[in-house]
């Protein structure tokens, strides 16, 4: 191809990108990409900042410096004069050829190795310079090429390694570099896999992970696991839960958020509850629960496994985060990669079709929990079965080609229908093979406790939950009967005597709640009482011949009976009679007040005498009207300790 078809290839393709607003020129002849497609790539072709901006914060005799080790006379003594020299120079690629062809030989390697491997990880950390100048102990490769313009540090970029600018980069490459283009995809291990063994393992995937959503939504629905205050669901519930139904903790962040995502759960409050629409999720058949699972996965704006973030600290379920394309684009890429494998192929795990993930979806997210890529999301696919025996499964391919119809059909196909029925063994176990119906789950959870969930469901009866079903107000023949109806075959008689026998100890004890208690000698008195229309409001109940509950308070229930025309008496906690004094209401006396220097006097040192009303008028009428000097240097005065001469600071105030 020659130069002027490369040329007019290049304007046809900065065209086609200008029509779609991704790149355009300015004013100044400079190209401007959106800013979705920069932040893909920041540094595209591995090609980074051009010279100008890299040295737009250096001074002018850093310049001058860098002209010198050159070997170029410096024009003039402006910072804008040398900039543009510099940029001349090295504008050249002959010319930056011949400055690093003279290169120790350290720097040339470093130079070579820089150009090649320009934006990948793992560049040198200590190639760098501290306020603009090199430091003393940097490497002497590095060392060479900062003193001449060929690296660049960044003025006050810290301890980041040094940069090369993008003209130095295209011409230590060469003329005939060309950019990495990888028009096939990459080569995968792939193994031999029927249909049969790919639909088997899916259905037991599948079959699995709906008897594990069934149960966390139903934990769900009983217990709302609580919220944190930055949002979420943190990792004490989702162990609770995890607990609770024996399930993983990737299988409830899953559930969480694929059950979130479909409708099934909506944030009320600091608790995450289950809708009306869970309710009628619970009610469908296995196939379909499945089906509007996979839906809300498929369309799901995050990974749901993701548990760490870039720096491990851990991540909450349901914390909201923001939409993420890119792992939708990871959930994408992956089933087309494995909709590519050759027929009756699979790699020998789905970790392995990372390569062609991210063949397929250059954008996708990979998450920094993952060892290797895209790990994540293939786990997800093999627990929804999507991808078993590491090839697409028909749920993969209905999903993959975005078929309702054929998700649907694919479920019921690979799915059983919902068991109605148990296998009671004499150990005090049920037995359940798939899923269950919700009927029989909530029959078994009412009266045992499960221990197993999976492709085979297991409860394990104890005193301790036929109680709990007798305490929701269950009879024993009620409990005996409707486990007989979902029962293969006859109960086995160890579980006929457990329900019986703890039926027979239940409700030895009974608890009442009462505010108060009445009690006489004279069981026809209290009978009176209880019949009492004016005492109906007291909620009087009788317990025994001489003994009366009542549910308003002691006080009040005193005051009513009185009324009435008894007279009752009431009595402490103790037993004894509470003896009721009048208390008169008295005010509080204020506190005397005292002149500095005074002495507080608690008793009179005088004893008081009589004192004539009409003398003490007559003294009153001739004392003067207004009170005399006080006497500064009388004993106790208070005036006796002011100072004659008031300080400066006193004459201001």
């Amino acid at each position: 191809m020659t130069e002027a078809e490369t040329d007019r290839g290049l304007d046809a393709a900065l065209e086609t990108l200008a029509d779609h607003a991704l790149v355009w020129p300015d004013g100044q002849g400079l190209l401007h990409m959106a800013a979705p497609l920069r932040h893909a790539w920041h540094s595209p072709l591995g090609l980074d900042a051009p010279l100008a901006r890299l040295l737009a914060d250096t001074t002018s005799e850093e310049l001058r410096r860098m002209l010198v080790a050159l070997d170029i006379p410096a024009p003039g003594t402006t910072k804008k004069d040398r900039l543009a020299t510099l940029l001349e120079h090295h504008s050249d690629p002959e010319r930056v050829a011949a400055v690093v062809a003279s290169a120790p030989v350290a720097t040339r390697k470093l130079l070579e190795r820089r150009a090649r491997h320009q934006g990948e990880q793992g560049q040198e950390q200590t190639d760098f310079l501290m306020l603009g100048a090199p430091r003393a102990d940097s490497e002497s490769g590095a060392r060479w090429a900062l003193e001449r313009g060929l690296l660049v540090q960044v003025r006050y970029s810290g301890y980041e390694p040094a940069r090369m600018p993008a003209e130095v980069t295209l011409a230590l490459r060469g003329a005939d570099w060309h950019a990495p283009f990888k028009p096939c995809p990459p080569i995968v291990q792939t193994v031999s896999v029927s249909e049969a063994e790919v639909d088997r393992e899916a259905a037991a995937a599948a079959t699995a992970f709906t008897a594990h959503a069934t149960s966390v939504l139903a934990a769900c629905a009983a217990s709302p696991p609580a919220r944190l205050k930055s949002g979420g669901v943190g990792t004490r519930e989702l162990s609770r839960i995890g607990k609770a139904t024996q399930c993983d903790d990737i299988v409830v962040r899953l559930v969480l958020e694929t059950a979130y995502e479909g409708g099934l759960l909506a944030r009320d409050g600091d608790r995450v509850a289950a809708t009306e629409g869970y309710d009628a999720w619970a009610e469908r058949e296995p196939a379909e629960q499945l089906t509007e699972l996979l839906q809300a996965w498929r369309t799901l704006p995050l990974t749901a496994t993701q548990a760490r973030d870039e720096a491990g600290k851990a991540l909450s379920a349901l914390a909201g985060t923001p939409p993420c394309g890119g792992c939708v684009q990871a959930r994408d890429g992956l089933l087309t990669a494995a909709a590519g494998l050759p027929t009756d192929q699979g790699v020998q795990s789905p970790g392995e079709l990372g390569p062609l993930v991210a063949w397929h979806r250059p954008l996708a997210d990979q998450l920094p929990q993952d060892a290797t890529p895209f790990a994540s999301v293939a786990r997800e696919a093999e627990l929804l079965g999507a991808i078993a025996r590491g090839s697409l499964s028909r749920i993969g391919a209905a999903l993959q080609a975005d078929d309702g119809k054929a998700l649907a059909a694919a479920s019921r196909r690979l799915l059983p229908t919902a068991t109605s029925t148990a296998r009671f063994g004499a150990d005090l176990t049920a037995v359940v093979t798939g899923t269950p119906s919700a009927r029989l789950a909530a029959l078994l959870d009412a009266v045992a406790e499960r221990e197993t969930v999976g492709t085979a469901s297991v409860w394990r009866f104890s005193p301790s939950t036929i109680r709990c079903a007798l305490d929701t107000g269950r009879t024993p023949d009620a409990i005996t009967a409707d486990l007989t109806d979902v029962a293969i075959g006859a109960l086995p008689q160890p579980l006929s005597y457990l329900i019986h026998d703890t039926a027979r100890a239940h409700g030895r004890v009974r608890i009442t709640p009462a505010a108060c208690v009445i009690h006489s000698e004279e069981p026809a008195f209290l009978v009176e009482l209880a019949a009492h229309r004016k005492l109906a409001e007291l909620g009087l109940r009788r317990l025994a011949p001489t003994v009366l509950v009542c549910r308003t308070p002691l006080d009040k229930t005193l005051a009513a009976l009185r009324a009435a025309g008894y007279a009752p008496v009431a009595e402490k906690a103790d037993g004894t009679v509470r003896v009721e004094r009048t208390r008169h209401r008295r005010a509080s006396a204020p506190a005397p007040t005292f002149l500095p220097g005074q002495r507080r006097r608690s008793v009179p040192t005088k004893t008081p005498v009589d004192v004539d009303l009409g003398v003490l008028a007559a003294r009153l009428r001739d004392a003067p009207p207004t009170l005399p000097d006080p006497d500064r240097s009388a004993p106790g005065s208070p005036m006796a300790r002011t100072p004659r001469r008031s300080s400066p600071d006193t004459r201001r105030i």
